[in-house]
């Protein structure tokens, strides 16, 4: 056991490693045009990206009723950030607060109760502020060029399919549909518990809208930083359609996928494509590449700490 545990604490850095490795070009591309970049800004950038793991703290800790240890609480949002971008998109953030929380004390059914209760809530934060935005800037983005038309059919007669089959297989599974059944009746009565408390739900909801919101506030001074020239509520709407528009896209992090639907975004939003790819370049290596090797280590000390 003892072994075993010394090989998880290794483990984050080995996959930092291999993942910079093979990014190395994008890691050169970006360091390069932080070189030419304003630092004011920068410092404003890297500062909002660390408000994010607050703000990931207080919604974690809003989904639940007990009270969470704080100063681990933040420290295992620092570390699941790591894990996140050496996953597939969320399986490393949500392995690592599901095993704090248990380790914390709560059961399997209420971690897992509470995990749903975040993902949900933060997506509903996300989604909330792009169509505000949206409402109060329809220029903001041009739709058009970003999805064309003749994606609309074949992208709901997929979400069609994965909806059917998903019905019959709950329909022909019984265990797997008693599991279901059970599984949102705990979450049901997590989620109203937490919600009789305000603190909490105020914690839960504020959280789960100032986390995009930050992010977005992350591009936005980068941008600044490198001198796009695009309104900076044009950013955000760019920012958030694009990380919507690849939220089921299965990469580590996005890694890939995010690069390619914010230039995309950027451009539809008016920016040139040279100075956007610049920005996005310089925006992931502010909140995905600066940050994993602190967030790896962090996330060793935690697992050697037995606090996940």
């Amino acid at each position: 056991m003892r072994r075993l545990r010394q090989i998880l604490c290794l483990l984050p850095l080995l996959l930092v490693t291999v993942v910079a490795v093979q990014h190395r070009s994008v890691l050169a591309a970006g360091f390069a045009h932080l070189r030419t970049a304003e630092w004011p800004w920068l410092l404003a950038a890297a500062a909002a990206t660390c408000l994010t793991w607050v703000a990931a703290s207080c919604t974690r800790q809003g989904a639940v009723v007990e009270r969470l240890p704080r100063r681990r609480l933040l420290a295992t949002q620092f570390a699941a950030g790591a894990a996140n971008h050496l996953l597939p998109t969320g399986l490393g953030a949500s392995a690592v607060n599901l095993r704090f929380m248990t380790v914390c004390g709560l059961p399997l059914a209420r971690s897992s109760a509470a995990l749903a209760l975040y993902l949900l809530a933060e997506s509903i934060g996300r989604v909330a502020l792009l169509g505000a935005l949206l409402i109060a800037f329809p220029e903001a983005l041009r739709l058009g060029t970003l999805v064309p038309e003749t994606a609309f059919g074949p992208l709901l007669a997929g979400v069609a399919v994965v909806l059917v089959i998903a019905a019959a297989v709950l329909t022909l599974v019984r265990r797997l549909r008693s599991a279901l059944v059970s599984f949102l009746r705990t979450a049901l009565g997590e989620a109203r518990s937490v919600h009789t408390r305000p603190a909490r739900a105020m914690a839960l909801w504020g959280g789960s809208f100032a986390f995009p919101a930050l992010q977005a506030s992350v591009l936005v001074l980068t941008g600044r930083a490198l001198g796009l020239d695009i309104p900076p509520a044009h950013m955000a709407v760019a920012y958030l359609a694009a990380t919507v528009a690849v939220a089921l896209v299965p990469t580590p992090g996005g890694i890939g996928s995010v690069e390619a639907a914010l230039v995309v975004a950027l451009v539809a939003a008016g920016g040139p494509a040279a100075v956007a790819t610049a920005v996005v370049l310089a925006f992931r290596v502010i909140t995905v590449w600066l940050p994993l090797v602190p967030g790896a280590l962090t996330l060793a000390a935690l697992v050697r700490l037995k606090v996940i």
